[in-house]
């Protein structure tokens, strides 16, 4: 199995106006990657996770949006404008619940506006290196988090992860899986335990592979069998990603991600949520105001199988996410260092000016 380090998940080719990524739908058994030009294929590689993980889509969203007016034909910054607000509320549409969506489509649109006295195909330009340091920054940011997850961790350690919050999810390193590639480059050893993660396998599909690539220990569980294994003393830390986080400090990622936390207080292990500052929400005050995706009946009952495994006609409850209250994690974990308890105080003091859904 090729290790997939050195490969981008996510990437601009300029030259050639296209979105480059791995299509995630395939993996394990298929390595594609696709080149994708035109707005309506990158929103829909966005909506059916071909490419997938918070700042992915954050990354792959500033990418499309800056594709989508590379060629536009505008004489006035009004006329421009109208033509990326509409590609901009195209791909916001795309999936709900991941703040990095908007966060990174706000960013590209703020920075039109704020050069809104240039020429257009001046403000094209800034827009590409708008685009290229949103890119840049989550490499660097994914690698701050590594190295402040890291300090949390022993050489050795059992390491419970949920859903893919690696290198698939962000242009490199990852956020939870980060601190495990960092210590792999430095000599340290993890036993990765991951999930396999219903309803749409990423634990399974993503995450073991991605570190069977690395030639990293892992072991693929079943998520009812979490329990089991944290009994069993082999869970030193579990590291999870996150799709938004509230302002109270109430974490939304994928689905399960919420009875892990249960499971982990109640045998005492540590759980640590991992993600950049991006993902940060000071406009959601709470969890309860965070809006979960619902997803297609047939990821649970047809996806997966030869022939059905739920009668038909049965009715199908699948959200994509959940939310773990913030008394149930030990620390939040961001490039800017780690954050504990209580919330509220932690994160009004380092991310106040932090407000994704600002338009300009």
């Amino acid at each position: 199995m090729k290790d997939i380090l050195p490969f981008e998940t996510v990437a601009l080719n300029d030259e050639d106006s296209a979105l480059v990524i791995v299509d995630q739908t395939k993996l394990p058994n298929e390595a594609e990657i696709l080149r994708l030009k035109e707005l309506p294929d990158i929103r829909n590689a966005i909506r059916t996770l071909q490419v997938r993980g918070a700042p992915a889509i954050g990354v792959a969203a500033a990418f499309g949006l800056y594709l989508a007016v590379k060629h536009s034909e505008a004489r006035t910054f009004e006329a421009f404008a109208a033509e990326l607000k509409a590609a901009k509320d195209s791909l916001n549409t795309a999936r709900p619940t991941a703040v990095n969506l908007s966060w990174a489509l706000n960013r590209m649109e703020k920075a039109a506006h704020r050069y809104q006295d240039k020429p257009v195909a001046r403000i094209i330009k800034l827009l590409h290196e708008e685009c290229m340091a949103i890119y840049e920054e989550d490499i660097l940011m994914c690698r701050r988090i590594g190295e402040h997850g890291l300090r949390l961790l022993k050489d050795g350690d059992g390491i419970l992860t949920h859903c893919n919050a690696g290198q698939l999810a962000t242009s490199k390193y990852g956020t939870a899986l980060s601190p495990v590639h960092l210590g792999r480059e430095r000599g340290m050893n993890f036993r990765v335990y991951a999930d396999e993660t219903r309803p749409l396998l990423q634990g399974a599909r993503l995450t073991a592979f991605e570190l069977m690539a690395g030639g990293m220990d892992v072991t693929v569980i079943c998520d009812n069998m979490a329990s089991q294994v944290m009994k069993n003393g082999w869970v030193q830390a579990v590291l999870v990603g996150c799709d938004r986080v509230a302002k109270n400090g109430d974490v939304c990622n994928k689905i399960g991600t919420s009875a892990l936390a249960i499971l982990a207080k109640h045998y005492g292990i540590p759980f640590y949520v991992l993600g950049p500052s991006s993902t940060i929400d000071m406009s959601i005050e709470t969890g309860e105001d965070i809006p979960i995706e619902q997803r297609a009946a047939e990821e649970v009952t047809t996806l997966w199988y030869q022939k059905p495994m739920a009668p038909e006609g049965v009715q199908v409850y699948n959200p994509a996410f959940d939310v773990t209250p913030n008394a149930l994690v030990t620390a939040i974990i961001t490039e800017r260092g780690i954050l504990r308890p209580p919330y509220s105080e932690a994160l009004a003091a380092d991310f106040s000016v932090i407000t994704p859904k600002n338009t300009p």
